[in-house]
C-alpha cells in the first residue's frame, strides 16, 4: 500500500484487473511503481477497505517464496519428485481414491477446470470437493430444482437500482461486499436477520428471526399472500407447476403460528407481504438462510414466494443468491465439485461424460464417478483418504469442528499445501508448494452475476513461486498421466469452453480476445453471441417443459435445540475488515479486527457476564473463548461471533458439522451453546 508521506514515484507498469476477494469482483487498477509499490484503485465503481489494502500481500514478509518439504527449503524437483512418489505409494498400498483433493472457490476458472480433469486423470481419483460446498450450495441446489439452472443472480446487479423492495435474507452485505450497497439505495429493503446488522439498520423493515426459522417465515408470508390476494394467478397458471401442493402446505402457516416459530410478530408479517405485493421485488438469499441442514428447503420457501408473486424473469424482480467468495459461482461449474463436470454436467450423467472424455481424449470409462462432499471428505482423511491436496483453503479454520479436522489432517499420510502464506493447514503440510497471487496471474473469474470476467496479472511473481497450473502440469509429467496440462491460461480457457459447450454453464463463444473490451454473462453458446444477461425474460425456464417448479416444503427444527444445559443458540458470520479464514486480512495490520461475542445485555447479566470479560462458549463439539461485546441488537437467546480467526478463539470449533441432505451444506448458521465467563485476562 502507498506510504502517502513520500512522494509518488512515476508507474513502472500498471493493469486492470479485479479484486481478489468476494464475490462482487469490483473492478480495480493496480499501478506498481519504480521503487516495487504496487496501490491499487477502484475501476468503474467502488471498493471496500479489503480491496484497497490488498496489495499488501503481495510483498508481505510472510509470503512463502520456495517451495518446503517437512519445513525445509528445497527445490522444485526434489518437492514435486517427493509428491509424486508419495501419491504412488499411497495409491500402491490403499487404492487410487485414498488420494483426495480439496480444493477453494477463489481459484481461477482455468485452475478449477484443470484442476478436477487433473484429479480425475493424473490421479485418478473420485476424491474431489471444495470449501464452495461451505458458501452457496444449497443455493445452487434450490436454483436447479425450481428453474433448472444455477446462477446465483440471473439479472445484473444494476437492476436493483430499479427495484422497488429488495427482501435480503440471511444477508449483511453493508458489511460483506460494501460497494453492493449502491445497487440497493433507491428500494425499500426488507432484512430478515436474528441481529441488526449494518444492512438492518438501513432498512425499511428489520424481521429479527430466530435463528433457523427463515423457512417457516417464507410460508408465513405465503400463506398471507393468499390470503389477502396477492398472488398473480395468471403467472402461476402460466409459467409453473406444482403450486396446488404448496398451498395446501402454507395453510398450515398461519400468522400466529408463524409468530411463535420465528418470534416476528404479526402486524410485522402483514406489513412485509404488503410491501412486496404488486411490485417490482427482488428477494436476494445469502448464508443465514443456506448454512443450515435444511437450507435446500429454506431458500425453495423463498424461491416459492417469489414464484407467487410472479417475479422472476420480470424486470428489476425475481430471486437471486449473493455468492460469497470470489470464484464462488465458477468455481462450481467447470469440475471441482464432486458430482459434476466441466459446464455444470453432471458426473453421472452418461452424454455429460462421453462429451468431456472426448474433450480430453480419454475414454469416457476413464473418469471416475462421484466422489463426496467436502465435509465428508475431511471426514476420511487419515482412513479412506490417506493423502491430501489443498489448494486455496484453509479448513483448518473454515470447517465445521475445526478441532476434530485438524486431528483427521494430522492422521493423513502425506497433507500436500498449495497456498502463498502459511496458514493454517499449511502449518500441518508436509509439503507446501508457494503459488501465485491475483496479481500476478492471468486467468479468468465469474462474478456473483454470472459474469465472466478477466484478471490480468500486474508483474511476476516472486522467488520460485509457481502457478498452480504449472504445478499440476509437472505432476503429471511424473505421475505418466494421461491427457495434456496446459500452463497456458489462455490455453486452459479454450479448452473449457470446448468441455462446457452445451452444457447449462456454457463458456464457449467466451474468448480472451473478446473480453479484452467486454465482460459476458453466461450461458455464451457461440462466438458471436454476446452472453445473457438476464435469464428467464422470456419467462420459460431451464426445465423440461419450460415451467418453473413450486416444491412443497415444511420448516425443521435445527439439528439442536437450545435446552437447559445449552440455553442459547450460536450464529456466526463476516466483519467488515476481514475475510474467510482471515489467512490474508489478518495479516493486513490496517485491517483491524479481533474475535468477539455479540451478547445481549440482558443475557449478559443473567450469566454474570460483563462488557470486555473474556468469554467460554461451548457445544457439544467444542469450545472457543473470545471477549463479550454487550449489545440489544441480538436476540437474547442467540450470541453471535465471526469466523475469521484460528486457535482458541475459532467460532468454527463449536459449529455443527449435520449436512443438508441435498446439497451436504453444513449448519454453519445455528448451534447449542452454553456460555461462561473465562479465566485470564482479556
Amino acid at each position: 500500500m502507498q506510504d502517502s508521506s513520500r512522494t509518488r514515484l512515476p508507474v513502472l507498469r500498471s493493469a486492470d484487473t479485479h479484486c481478489p476477494y468476494c464475490a462482487l469482483q469490483c473492478g480495480m487498477r493496480l499501478e506498481e511503481d519504480a521503487d516495487g509499490t504496487v496501490t491499487a484503485a477502484p475501476r468503474g465503481g467502488g471498493m471496500c477497505k479489503k480491496g484497497w489494502t490488498s496489495p499488501e500481500l503481495l510483498d508481505h514478509p510472510d509470503r512463502i517464496t520456495t517451495p518446503l518439504l517437512r519445513g525445509r527449503p528445497v527445490s522444485w524437483d526434489e518437492a514435486l519428485d517427493h509428491v509424486a512418489a508419495r501419491v504412488k505409494a499411497v495409491q500402491a498400498a490403499h487404492g487410487k481414491d485414498a488420494v483426495g483433493v480439496f480444493g477453494g472457490g477463489g481459484l481461477t476458472n482455468e485452475k478449477v477446470y484443470q484442476l478436477g480433469k487433473w484429479t480425475r486423470l493424473a490421479l485418478g481419483t473420485k476424491h474431489i470437493d471444495y470449501n464452495g460446498r461451505f458458501c452457496m450450495s444449497s443455493a445452487a441446489a434450490a436454483l436447479n430444482r425450481a428453474f433448472g439452472v444455477d446462477r446465483g443472480l440471473p439479472f445484473p446487479a444494476e437492476d436493483l437500482k430499479d427495484a422497488e423492495v429488495v427482501v435480503l435474507v440471511g444477508a449483511n452485505p453493508a458489511e460483506t461486499m460494501p460497494p453492493f450497497m449502491r445497487f440497493l439505495q433507491n428500494a425499500e429493503l426488507i432484512v430478515v436477520d436474528p441481529r441488526r446488522t449494518a444492512t438492518a439498520e438501513a432498512a425499511q423493515l428489520h424481521l429479527q428471526t430466530a435463528p433457523g426459522t427463515d423457512l417457516a417465515l417464507a410460508n408465513g408470508l405465503l400463506h398471507i399472500a393468499i390470503e389477502q390476494g396477492f398472488l398473480d394467478r395468471a403467472y402461476i397458471a402460466d409459467h409453473t407447476s406444482g403450486f396446488d401442493e404448496v398451498r395446501q402446505t402454507a395453510a398450515g402457516y398461519w400468522p400466529a403460528f408463524v409468530e411463535r416459530i420465528t418470534g416476528v410478530s404479526v402486524p410485522d408479517l402483514y406489513a412485509a407481504a404488503r410491501l412486496m405485493a404488486g411490485r417490482k421485488t427482488a428477494i436476494l438469499t445469502a448464508r443465514g438462510s443456506e448454512q443450515h441442514a435444511k437450507g435446500v428447503d429454506t431458500v425453495t420457501a423463498w424461491i416459492n414466494l417469489a414464484l407467487a408473486l410472479g417475479l422472476p424473469g420480470r424486470p428489476s424482480s425475481g430471486y437471486g443468491c449473493l455468492t460469497g467468495q470470489g470464484n464462488g459461482q465458477g468455481g462450481r461449474e467447470h469440475g471441482q465439485k464432486a458430482d459434476q463436470l466441466p459446464g455444470y454436467r453432471m458426473i453421472t450423467d452418461p452424454a455429460a461424460r462421453e462429451h468431456v472424455a472426448g474433450v480430453w481424449g480419454v475414454d469416457p470409462e476413464t473418469i471416475p464417478g462421484p466422489g463426496v462432499s467436502a465435509v465428508e471428505l475431511l471426514r476420511k482423511c487419515g482412513e479412506e483418504v490417506r493423502m491430501l491436496f489443498v489448494l486455496g483453503s484453509n479448513p483448518v479454520v473454515s470447517a465445521p469442528r475445526a478441532a476434530r479436522v485438524a486431528d483427521r489432517l494430522k492422521d493423513l499420510d502425506c497433507l500436500v499445501s498449495l497456498d502463498f502464506v502459511m496458514s493454517e493447514t499449511a502449518r500441518l503440510a508436509e509439503v507446501v508448494l508457494p503459488v501465485t497471487q491475483w496479481a500476478e496471474e492471468d486467468g479468468t473469474m465469474t462474478n456473483l452475476e454470472g459474469r465472466v470476467i478477466r484478471r490480468r496479472s500486474l508483474r511476476p511473481a516472486p522467488g520460485e513461486v509457481r502457478s498452480d497450473l504449472w504445478i499440476m502440469s509437472e505432476l503429471a509429467a511424473r505421475l505418466d498421466a494421461p491427457g495434456a496440462y496446459s500452463t497456458d491460461p489462455e490455453a486452459v480457457f479454450a479448452e473449457l469452453g470446448r468441455a462446457s459447450a452445451g452444457g447449462k454453464a456454457d463458456y464457449s463463444g467466451i474468448t480472451y480476445g473478446r473480453m479484452e473490451t467486454q465482460s459476458f454473462q453466461w450461458p455464451v453458446p457461440a462466438p458471436d453471441h454476446d452472453g445473457t444477461p438476464r435469464m428467464f425474460t422470456d419467462l420459460r425456464f431451464f426445465t423440461p417443459d419450460g415451467r418453473a417448479r413450486f416444491t412443497a416444503v415444511d420448516h425443521r427444527h435445527p439439528a439442536e435445540r437450545r435446552d437447559s444445559v445449552y440455553p442459547l443458540y450460536l450464529t456466526t458470520g463476516r466483519i467488515l475488515t476481514q475475510y474467510q479464514s482471515g489467512a490474508q486480512t489478518r495479516r493486513i495490520g490496517s485491517l483491524d479486527g479481533e474475535q468477539f461475542l455479540q451478547i445481549h445485555p440482558d443475557t449478559a447479566v443473567r450469566h454474570g457476564i460483563g462488557d470486555g470479560d473474556l468469554v467460554r462458549v461451548t457445544s457439544r463439539r467444542g469450545s472457543y473463548t473470545a471477549p463479550a461485546r454487550l449489545s440489544a441488537d441480538i436476540r437474547p437467546d442467540t450470541v453471535f461471533s465471526p469466523f475469521h480467526f484460528p486457535g482458541a478463539a475459532n467460532a468454527n470449533a463449536a459449529v455443527s458439522d449435520v449436512l443438508d441432505p441435498i446439497s451436504r451444506m453444513p449448519e454453519f448458521k445455528v448451534c447449542a451453546v452454553k456460555i461462561a465467563p473465562a479465566p485470564g485476562p482479556r
